[in-house]
């Protein structure tokens, strides 16, 4: 799974996490942020399990490193955009999430920017250089698109999601339509 900073591809993937059909053994208090960027005053949990970005724990190979259950495994970083024809070589689905380059980078800033205590985005270095890898990831994530949709579904919602990604809807979790939330979801399978 990929998506630029601030796509809200974290809601997109909360969705489908709950699945009985996921293992969700990498969901750790470490791993975990809260923010209230969405319901002013409310924090609510948006960043759960592990991501492979650089400078987090686990090397962007070792996708078995923070699991030990049973069950798809969701494995998401930002940086995947730029591995996209690499990453389709191995089989597995790939959920693409896409929001304009100006929101993304506003959504991230009002969500607490540098300050987010998990994932670290340390990586990303600064507000400038954040702005051009917001761009060029979203820029992968399309070209990528553009260049296998054949093999590319626009998903409406967390259901249509689910069920593409052959895994059980969760049940404690309410039907999210991403285009209400200004999200596009690809699946490349």
């Amino acid at each position: 799974m990929t998506g630029a900073p601030g796509s809200k591809w974290s809601s997109v993937f909360k969705s489908i996490h709950a699945s009985n059909d996921v293992d969700r053994t990498d969901y750790t208090e470490d791993r975990k942020y809260w923010h209230d960027a969405d319901t002013p005053g409310t924090k609510q949990l948006m960043h759960t399990g592990a991501y492979w970005d650089p400078g987090m724990e686990f090397d962007t190979d070792d996708w078995d490193g923070p699991f030990s259950g049973k069950g798809v495994r969701i494995i998401k970083s930002h940086t995947f955009a730029h591995q996209l024809d690499t990453l389709k070589e191995k089989g597995h689905p790939i959920i693409l999430v896409y929001r304009n380059d100006f929101e993304c980078l506003e959504w991230w800033k009002l969500c607490g920017e540098f300050n987010i205590t998990y994932p670290n985005y340390q990586y990303f270095e600064n507000l400038d250089k954040m702005w051009i890898h917001i761009q060029n990831e979203n820029k992968d994530i399309m070209q990528f698109v553009k260049n296998n949709r054949e093999r590319i579904t626009k998903i409406q919602n967390s259901f249509a999601l689910c069920k593409e990604c052959g895994i059980e809807f969760p049940e404690t979790v309410p039907t999210y339509v991403f285009g209400e939330k200004d999200i596009k979801v690809y699946l490349y399978k």
